[in-house]
């Protein structure tokens, strides 16, 4: 993943003269190399070359790799690229946007009324580039919510959630236990990653910090004005002190439990900030007497209003490499439709990014049966993305750092870390903006 800033530098250079001339070729769908995706892609593949035979395609998994968003990279940069790929992170879309190789969806007939009529105007605002371009169709998200075993934290003395950060406190206080009395933490009250890789904040600090901030940004966007970093408030201290304070007080371990048997699965901790993809794990391996359930994110004890969390979207992208984008385009709204998105949830229990999922009647018998996915699906009236910025990555980064400084060791105030990284980030922005005006050059 840290290779990531380093080569997206010379991705202008490099992307020069990548267009390729139209062939007959079959456009080259790549999908994601999880199962349930595989089998999703193959489906939709079969069926449209059975109806559009003069119009070959085919699906690959993507290569193997440490991380897709290296490979894709990697393909990038040795103009291998696919046609067509689902499964691009947010986050990585404004990059390869700026490096000129993804072809500008909203030139395409057709494209702009659909992309209304599927989803509300806060995600087309998200989406949409700084020049003003879309080059993402919003596919897929899985919004970052509490998930809680109901014995555990309905037991003696608490209140349950959904949590505030005094009742979460509170209840770490009563569920935090040596039971076989030898000396060591048997129980905790949950369990975060505690290595300070960038995407690990996703499953703690920034949905914390969108729910804090009622879905608030890292990096500002006003017109006419440079960026600049956004979180040097009270909203990021809070967070990082309240995280601080359930290491501090041994609440959440900082051992690694991430290479052991699944802890929340083995009810040794009581609570987990994850996404709906658990509970189809939890229902295929967990044993009978653990019961639970999903909730919204923890917030300020004077927090009003929704609970907005991270929905980590994934999304769809044509590469300029496309001999036909208009048929790229028409294939991907197969996958994106009514029907399209009833079979992704039926067959990976994700959901798809499009307005009142939890509320369409085409979806309702798919929850009826779900109904531990039905408090995700709610919840995806209430997420964000990530800031469409070129170094969103590095940002993540800066942030982990002082994470690691503050929330783990406990060597900083919230207050120093987090100005100290506002500051790095604006440095990093700065940067970035020289970077544009040299280009101009």
């Amino acid at each position: 993943m840290q290779k990531l800033g380093l080569i997206a530098g010379v991705l202008g250079v490099l992307m020069g003269g990548c267009q390729q001339p139209q062939t007959e070729r079959p456009l080259l769908f790549w999908c994601s190399n999880n199962a349930a995706e595989i089998t999703f892609a193959r489906e939709f593949t079969n069926r449209w070359q059975r109806e559009h035979p003069d119009q070959p395609l085919r699906y690959q998994p993507i290569p193997e790799g440490q991380s897709s968003e290296e490979i894709i990279l990697a393909s990038v940069v040795g103009k291998t690229t696919p046609d067509i790929y689902a499964n691009m992170w947010q986050g990585s879309v404004e990059m390869y946007a700026r490096a000129g190789v993804l072809v500008p969806l909203d030139t395409i007939s057709g494209f702009l009324p659909f992309l209304r009529d599927r989803c509300d105007s806060s995600t087309i605002r998200e989406i949409t580039s700084s020049d003003g371009h879309i080059y993402q169709v919003p596919w897929k998200v899985n919004p970052i919510m509490t998930l809680c075993n109901t014995r555990l934290v309905n037991g003696p003395g608490l209140t349950g959630p959904p949590y505030t950060y005094s009742s979460y406190l509170n209840a770490g206080k009563h569920l935090t236990k040596d039971l076989n009395h030898d000396g060591y933490t048997d129980q905790w009250l949950g369990y975060t990653e505690v290595k300070a890789i960038w995407y690990q904040r996703f499953f703690n600090f920034y949905p914390l910090y969108l729910a804090a901030s009622n879905g608030g940004s890292l990096v500002s966007r006003e017109p006419g004005q440079p960026a600049r970093a956004a979180f040097n408030n009270r909203h990021a201290v809070d967070v990082f002190r309240f995280l601080q304070q359930l290491y501090r007080n041994g609440y959440y371990s900082k051992e690694r439990q991430s290479a052991t048997r699944d802890p929340f699965l083995d009810q040794r901790i009581a609570t987990s900030f994850t996404g709906p993809w658990q509970v189809g794990f939890l229902e295929r391996y967990k044993d009978p007497r653990l019961q639970y359930d999903a909730w919204p994110m923890p917030v300020p004890d004077t927090h009003t209003g929704p609970v907005y969390t991270y929905g980590d979207p994934k999304n769809i992208v044509i590469f300029n490499t496309c001999p036909d984008p208009r048929a790229a385009w028409a294939f991907v709204k197969t996958l994106i439709d009514e029907p399209g998105d009833l079979r992704l949830m039926e067959l990976t229990g994700q959901f798809p990014h499009r307005r009142n999922v939890d509320t369409d009647p085409y979806f309702s018998d798919f929850l009826r049966k779900n109904p531990k996915l039905l408090p995700f699906a709610k919840q995806t009236q209430y997420i964000r993305g990530v800031d469409n910025s070129e170094v969103i990555v590095e940002v993540f980064d800066i942030i982990s750092q002082e994470y690691e400084a503050c929330v783990v060791y406990d060597r900083k105030s919230p207050e120093d870390a987090i100005r100290d990284a506002a500051k790095a980030v604006d440095v990093l922005l700065m940067n970035d903006r020289g970077k544009d005006q040299a280009s101009v050059f």
